[in-house]
């Protein structure tokens, strides 16, 4: 009898626990959690702070493509806006430079190198036939704090070249370095080069067993120059939960499920202040810039006492120790402190020191919001044009992407669009009023597609393609790069015989955006 009440008591406790927790089942395309899960109101989060950050971004002019929010090493908000997937990597842009950094971490803690290692020592056979006293001065230290006393970024001059290390150490460094703060994704890329050197292995294999593996990160991939050395300040892709993981993993000061991966005083060093971005910033300046917090090793200081890695158009993998929370975001924006203002006005105040009474109904809400995210489709019907244009072929006018024809055939609710170039012919699929999705060889828009071995080697890019007739001659074709914080539009005005195809994208718009003309062949 006792061992029965005893048993009932048990069974009462287990339930108890499992009332209090929250199953979250894997949704379509998304790989097993690997992350444990929570609710917001057991980790001392209020929903409706979250239903509110949610909404806020609706109403901004970001378009966000995932958010994950863990607190206490929970996570307790996900999700992604559609057609972006939780089972497909994002590229990061300069948040690849924290993962970079964190390789040094590695290679110091394993005496391979220390950060004062003089640079040139590294690279004896690629130095210019003149050494400067501040090229032969300059250290790993002065790499990792963007320190090296280049005048300006030479990173689109040094990765244009064939020999980015020879273009590099040949670029004049006119201040003492480590005294003067200019942001230069090359110096990450020595630094890549560095551990290639010491260890023999790339910045990506080096990783791969210290940190991708113990943190059960997989698929990754990393851009390369054309000597086969990771890029590093740039070319990292990975999955919104990889982005977390790796600020998880920060935040516990490099332990791991109990085992120390990475030697906690590395992470105290890599992420305090090493250098101000702009001495001369008054502290009203300060207190509303973000940017102007301090940099540390390839991340940045934030307010509140945070830290971040970040990358170009609004990648953010951000630290919060006060309230032991870690946000990953990825985005296409271009206004940087704008997003980060919505993480401060919305989810910071939306922490609290314990727990938080249950509110079912707003949690709810709050899962079916999650579960809904989508960005918007062009509204549009069927025109019988369709059936006229469908199968012809349109030669082009010379144009800067090298576009010679273009071919459109409708078939139901697909369009599909085939361009040909110098290069190969690139079929494209277009779902009317929802998302086609594909691959291509094709490369979209990007920040460094100037640099030498740009992209090469990578597997094909996975998109997702829409269309809607905006007008009786109209035609909107939205391809969005699902990796990638990239989309192309193209809208297509018909005139008889006659197309004339303007392009946009992040980078090309408004006047500088990229017209294609041409007529039936």
């Amino acid at each position: 009898m006792r061992t029965t009440v005893r048993a009932a008591k048990r069974h009462v406790r287990i339930a108890s626990l499992l009332i209090g927790m929250t199953f979250v089942l894997p949704l379509s395309g998304q790989p097993a959690a690997t992350l444990p899960r929570s609710t917001p109101e057991a980790q001392g989060v209020s929903s409706t702070g979250l239903l509110r950050f949610l909404e806020a971004v609706d109403q901004s002019d970001h378009e966000l493509h995932s958010v994950m929010v863990l607190r206490h090493g929970q996570v307790i908000a996900e999700g992604w806006w559609h057609p972006y997937r939780a089972d497909l990597p994002h590229t990061l842009y300069s948040t690849s430079k924290s993962f970079t950094a964190t390789a040094v971490g590695f290679a110091v803690s394993e005496k391979r190198i220390t950060v004062d290692d003089k640079v040139v020592t590294f690279f004896p056979d690629d130095l210019p036939d003149t050494v400067s006293p501040n090229l032969s001065e300059l250290r790993i230290r002065d790499l990792l704090t963007m320190s090296v006393g280049h005048d300006k970024d030479p990173t689109g001059p040094v990765s244009s070249q064939e020999h980015w290390i020879k273009a590099f150490l040949a670029t004049p460094i006119v201040h003492k370095p480590g005294t003067q703060f200019v942001y230069n994704s090359v110096a990450t890329y020595m630094l890549s080069a560095i551990v290639q050197k010491v260890t023999g292995d790339t910045v990506l294999d080096y990783l791969t067993p210290r940190l991708f593996a113990p943190l059960g990160i997989e698929g990754v991939d990393w851009e390369t120059d054309p000597q086969g050395i990771n890029t590093g300040g740039w070319g990292l892709r990975l999955k919104t939960e990889d982005m977390a993981k790796f600020g998880q993993l920060f935040l516990q000061k490099g332990m791991w499920q109990g085992k120390q991966i990475l030697p906690a005083a590395w992470i105290a060093e890599a992420t305090s202040l090493k250098i101000i971005q702009n001495p001369d910033a008054t502290e009203s300046q300060k207190a509303s810039n973000d940017w102007l917090q301090g940099y540390c090793y390839q991340m940045w200081r934030c307010r509140h006492n945070a830290y971040r890695a970040d990358g170009a158009y609004g990648q953010y993998i951000i630290v919060m120790p006060d309230q032991d929370a870690v946000i990953a975001i990825t985005a296409e924006t271009n206004d940087m402190q704008s997003e980060l203002n919505l993480v401060w006005t919305h989810l910071l105040p939306a922490m609290e020191p314990g727990p938080l009474p249950a509110n079912r109904d707003t949690l709810r809400r709050l899962r079916n919001r999650l579960a809904s995210l989508k960005l918007p489709l062009a509204a549009g019907g069927t025109l019988p044009k369709e059936a006229r244009l469908s199968g012809k072929t349109f030669e082009l006018e010379a144009n800067e992407q090298g576009v010679t024809q273009m071919s459109l055939a409708f078939e139901n609710d697909l369009c599909q669009l085939t361009l040909r170039t110098d290069t190969g012919d690139y079929l494209l699929g277009f779902g009317r009023g929802q998302w086609h999705e594909g691959e291509t060889q094709r490369l979209g828009p990007y920040l460094v597609s100037r640099a030498r071995n740009n992209r090469a080697g990578l597997p094909p890019f996975k998109v997702a393609g829409a269309f809607a007739w905006t007008g009786e001659d109209t035609l909107s074709l939205t391809l969005r790069y699902i990796e990638s914080p990239h989309t192309e539009t193209m809208r297509c005005s018909f005139d008889g015989d006659q197309v004339r195809a303007a392009c946009e994208d992040l980078f090309h718009r408004g006047d500088n955006k990229i017209v294609l003309n041409g007529r039936v062949q």
